[in-house]
């Protein structure tokens, strides 16, 4: 496991970084928070979801070889994993860690694959949640592509948070980006899109979970449709996965 050898705290070094960066734009705190030495060993993590090619391009454009770590839950869709393949080769991603969940817990838990409909928290704990917080021991901070509009406690989000339990910094540098602000940037540079938005998924997740959405409905209605789930992302606190309100989840 790989720490900086911080002299202060990371809840004074969040403080300094948001007051020291507090009013640059998206792209110039993503600069400046991979080489600050406050921020120390930096990686992405990414679902190459339906927005997530706006913010790997800002990070391929100030630096292409910063580690992005892509969660292949083994229940993807098809689509998602060739998308990932087209989205890292045409920004020129060098550094795209796969993740998998370990074979051991996949037939132990899950041998007929059908954990996610009789306890999803538990698929997605063993499938999400073990696997990426063991990949992100080897990191002092990552980004996310949170923003403040999102509602819930994500208002209260600025670019730089501590990650409860864990040491870690969560850098989030579309924080003040509005809704059409990530549609334009992809639309204005020509970012290819995830195939499936096209076809009715706003918001795309595993395949078994993941259902079209139809008119009016709110663009995450078709996760866990139909399941009392309400976690929808990979939260930690001391070290473990915690249930989190869809409006205030990561």
């Amino acid at each position: 496991m790989r720490r900086e050898a911080f002299d202060i705290p990371v809840a004074s070094r969040v403080a300094e970084l948001n007051k020291r960066y507090a009013h640059h734009a998206a792209i110039d705190v993503l600069r400046h928070a991979l080489k600050d030495r406050d921020v120390g060993k930096v990686a992405m993590v990414s679902s190459f979801g339906a927005e997530s090619v706006a913010l790997l391009h800002l990070v391929a454009v100030v630096n292409p070889n910063t580690p992005v770590l892509f969660l292949d839950t083994e229940m993807l869709f098809r689509e998602t994993l060739d998308y990932q393949h087209t989205v890292a080769k045409k920004l020129g991603l060098t550094d795209v860690r796969v993740l998998h969940p370990d074979l051991d817990d996949v037939a132990r838990l899950d041998p007929d694959g059908q954990l996610n409909v009789t306890d999803p928290d538990t698929c997605c704990n063993f499938r999400k949640t073990v696997p990426l917080a063991r990949a992100l021991g080897g990191f002092d901070a990552w980004i996310t592509g949170r923003k403040k509009y999102q509602g819930g406690a994500r208002t209260e989000l600025d670019f730089f948070e501590e990650e409860a339990g864990t040491g870690r910094i969560k850098i989030n540098p579309l924080v003040h980006w509005q809704r059409d602000d990530t549609r334009d940037y992809m639309d204005n540079n020509k970012l290819p899109k995830h195939p499936l938005v096209s076809q009715g998924y706003p918001s795309i997740g595993c395949a078994p979970c993941t259902s079209k959405v139809n008119p009016g409905e709110d663009e995450r209605a078709g996760r866990w449709r139909g399941q009392d789930k309400e976690e929808c992302g990979i939260h930690f606190v001391d070290g473990k996965m915690v249930r989190i309100k869809k409006e205030d989840a990561a």
